[in-house]
């Protein structure tokens, strides 16, 4: 499988929903789809590493679909605003590197 970068997965999840007359949802129901696909990951991960376990008419699914699940959505509420998550993310890292860059232990080398 080949790797992608984050702009690789913006492009081809727009492309993908543009392919659709209804396009991109408003940003609030895309909050709202977050929301939901949040929840369905903290529920598979407490299932997996919680006290709770699966009732035996549950499906399984697996973490790593819900992640992608999260991610997807993320990425359309990040196209309909026209935001870059590559840039964001660059932010982000500043912000960590700069701001928090002494909150944590860092491992000596």
């Amino acid at each position: 499988m080949e790797k992608k970068t984050m702009n690789d997965l913006q492009c081809e999840v727009d492309h993908y929903i543009r392919g659709f007359k209804e396009g991109y949802f408003s940003p609030l129901a895309m909050m709202a789809r977050i929301t939901e696909e949040v929840g369905e990951l903290a529920r598979e991960i407490n299932h997996y590493y919680g006290e709770k376990p699966k009732k035996s008419t549950e499906t399984e699914k697996a973490i790593e679909e819900e992640l992608g699940d999260v991610l997807f959505v993320l990425i359309c509420l990040a196209n309909s605003l026209n935001i870059d998550l590559e840039q964001s993310h660059q932010l982000v890292m500043n912000k960590f590197q700069t701001r928090d860059k002494d909150r944590w232990t860092k491992i000596k080398d």
